[in-house]
């Protein structure tokens, strides 16, 4: 295994050769092999090595590149090869000695230094492989978001997706080849948008408008958010389940009984580097779960149909569990005998044998307890009372 850097991965803009810096041109010359997608390779001037087209899939280059171990390569990249680009996946096969990166402006940068925009707070999305709905979350008058999309056909799928969900009115500058000799920039409205020429490499930046629902950001969202057939924890006690959940960034969550997923949808919803595994038995509801976090833009929500305990014999460790269906005191065992690594469990009981059983494990294991009792104003004949939910118990502890 080489210790030095024997691949280079050069930023490239659409301006080509022209925009290279003097170290990524030295390192072109020195270069035994050149690698890069097609349209990469046709922007470079004559190079001394060979050049190889990289494949789609992406993962199917990575053996050819490695044969090249321990001389010279340079690999072509869009702009910054760390933006959504090549960089990570290429770093992760290789030493940090292995390798160097010479960055070009990402896409990004081009298209805030066109608008005015402060990158600092403008969500950047890449979409080139993933689904409209990852918008979803940042829909919200006024909101700024700067996306990346695969090809200009995309562009028209997007508009309409938008309009579908009521953005119609998002403004929409659609940005072409930033930085080289094909740069062009219109303008338009989701619903009104009428392009059909649009060439790839392409940026968009949206000015959310329009009258769709927006996600809230704080715990505890609309329960008509989700899809569900009365089974799934309602708003004021999620929000008190996931306060006590606690979620942090990079954290990993299992919801066991995961009804419509909720639980699992919100926590990941918090950061964009949270993970949740929903466990639920029934197929019809696991698969509304899958739909719900599709549709509010947590697709990496994994869903498994099972019952737990068995259910989660192969899963990775967690850092926090929810117990929202199912808890019985062979689960809270299974639980308390597999989990370390100051675990966090939160458990919410409905029916008396529930919350005795809760109970019992509160004396057993500490924790808190907590009952929640609701009541909500309705009707009752011409004036109003309180109608009362059941109260619910919660057990929150760290294992």
């Amino acid at each position: 295994m080489s210790d030095v850097p024997w691949l280079t991965i050069v930023g490239l803009g659409e301006d080509g050769a022209e925009g290279l810096s003097p170290a990524s041109r030295k390192a072109l010359e020195a270069a035994e092999a050149v690698f890069g997608a097609a349209r990469h390779l046709d922007l470079l001037p004559a190079v001394p090595g060979p050049r190889f087209t990289w494949p789609v899939p992406f993962a199917e280059g990575i053996p050819k590149l490695l044969e090249w171990r321990g001389r010279p390569v340079v690999m072509l990249a869009s702009g910054d090869p760390f933006w959504h680009g090549a960089g990570s996946v290429l770093a992760s096969h290789l030493t940090a000695a292995e390798w160097t990166a010479l960055p070009a402006p990402s896409t990004v940068s081009l298209a805030a230094a066109r608008l005015g925009w402060p990158l600092e707070t403008t969500p950047c999305l890449g979409l080139h492989a993933a689904p409209f709905t990852r918008l979803r979350p940042y829909l919200a008058s006024g909101a700024k978001l700067l996306v990346l999309l695969r090809d200009g056909e995309a562009v028209g799928q997007l508009a309409a997706w938008l309009t579908e969900t009521g953005f119609g009115s998002t403004a929409m500058t659609v940005m072409e080849a930033l930085g080289g000799p094909r740069e062009r920039l219109r303008r338009s409205t989701a619903e009104a948008l009428d392009l059909r020429d649009v060439a790839h490499p392409v940026c968009l930046a949206l000015e959310a408008a329009g009258e769709g629902a927006v996600v809230p950001v704080a715990s505890g969202r609309p329960d008509e958010l989700f899809d569900h057939d009365g089974q799934m924890t309602k708003r004021p006690l999620r929000a008190l389940s996931l306060s006590a959940l606690a979620p942090s960034a990079g954290e990993h969550l299992w919801d066991i009984g995961a009804g419509a997923g909720s639980i699992g949808i919100e926590w990941l919803l918090s950061h964009p580097a949270n993970a949740a595994t929903a466990i639920e038995m029934q197929p019809d509801r696991a698969a509304r779960i899958r739909a719900n976090a599709d549709r509010l833009g947590v697709d990496r929500l994994q869903v498994v149909v099972g019952e737990a305990p068995a259910a989660l014999q192969d899963l990775p460790e967690p850092d926090a569990v929810f117990v929202g269906g199912g808890l019985s005191d062979s689960l809270l065992s299974h639980l308390c005998e597999r989990l370390s690594g100051r675990t966090r469990l939160v458990a919410n009981a409905v029916t008396l044998e529930s919350e005795a059983l809760v109970t019992n494990w509160q004396v057993r294991k500490g924790g808190t307890l907590l009952r929640v009792c609701l009541s909500e104003a309705a009707p009752l004949g011409s004036k109003r009372a309180w109608r009362a939910a059941y109260p619910v118990v919660q057990w929150s502890v760290t294992l």
